[in-house]
């Protein structure tokens, strides 16, 4: 890790890094690089997420969560991949407000999702900024040889599937930000989920065995799936009426007068962190059968036919939606 605030910086890495760190490959921190032997059959994958203080998590969030989630929505990624993570390098851009109780903090929400996801930090870098703090992280994992999971496989016939729940993270910020009128478990559960959304890193398997396209839900359900829809120059279109929803999530909706509307914030406010993906029809079953070995919640949410872009249906009618998620200026 590399240098501006010297004393700070290397007592920070010495002290609150270095335990993290791989005990080979990433050399105790004391150089500039990592170095990662090949996997024989596999292909290396990466991902990089950044959080920013006031754009992708708020000022008043311990930084232990923000660190949590930092590691969890690349995680997600390589999920989606059908990639086993393995490390990560790191970037952390320290605010005035982050002194050593708030780094130790932040460093302890890592310690924490290392050991639950079986993943190392490599290195990386760490700087202080006049300006919000934000963090980033390379995450490195594995697939076998030729089989990472793309965007552009959905073929007409197949079906739309997505894993949890959606909504929970747009719902989240909301009750983070006391907007929300819900009984207080509810209330927690969501800012939780928020917070520290949690990557199907159980469903990588599953997901590489019998997807033909994947993508992990960060924009928002319809955003990601217009995504999904353009590299595989194909139409998805998906029932919002089956739009999984948690039981803080349900007890919202249920107080929603207008359902299509409430539907519609539902797909498209993001943060959600779940898999969204296609499949033949054929291997249903199979799937459920995976998804209740791991206790997972799938639900089919629509369809791949022929055309292009993203259609959502609302009582069988198209449902023009004008902002499909959110987007990164």
């Amino acid at each position: 890790m590399a240098a501006v605030d010297v004393a700070g910086e290397f007592e920070t890495i010495r002290r609150l890094f270095a335990p993290l760190a791989h005990p080979e490959w990433g050399r105790g921190l004391k150089d500039d690089v990592a170095v990662v032997p090949s996997k024989a059959g596999h292909d290396l994958v990466l991902t990089k997420d950044a959080l920013v203080e006031g754009v992708h998590f708020l000022s008043t969030d311990p930084l232990d969560t923000v660190a949590r989630k930092l590691l969890r929505v690349n995680l997600s990624d390589l999920a989606a991949k059908g990639a086993e993570a393995f490390g990560y390098l790191l970037a952390c851009h320290w605010s005035e407000r982050c002194g050593w109780p708030e780094r130790k903090t932040f460093v302890d929400g890592l310690r924490t999702d290392q050991k639950a996801f079986g993943v190392a930090l490599l290195g990386g870098d760490t700087v202080v900024t006049p300006g919000p703090a934000s963090f980033s992280i390379t995450l490195l994992g594995w697939t076998p040889k030729g089989r990472t999971v793309g965007r552009a496989g959905a073929r007409v016939g197949d079906l739309v599937f997505v894993t949890g729940s959606i909504g929970d993270g747009w719902l989240g910020l909301q009750a983070a930000q006391n907007k929300l009128s819900l009984e207080p478990d509810r209330i927690a559960a969501l800012i939780e989920q928020y917070r520290m959304p949690t990557p199907r890193v159980e469903f990588t398997g599953p997901i590489r065995d019998f997807a033909s396209a994947s993508i992990d839900i960060s924009d928002g359900l319809v955003a990601d799936l217009g995504h999904m829809a353009e590299a595989s120059g194909a139409r998805i279109e998906i029932d919002l009426e089956v739009t999984p929803r948690s039981a803080a999530g349900q007890a919202w909706y249920d107080g929603r007068v207008d359902e299509q509307a409430a539907l519609e914030k539902l797909v498209t406010g993001g943060d959600d962190y779940e898999i969204a993906f296609t499949a033949r029809a054929a291997d249903e079953a199979a799937l459920r059968r995976e998804a209740d070995r791991r206790h997972l919640r799938l639900t089919r949410i629509g369809r791949v036919v022929a055309g292009q872009g993203i259609v959502a249906r609302f009582a069988g009618q198209p449902v023009a939606i004008d902002r499909p998620g959110f987007t990164h200026g």
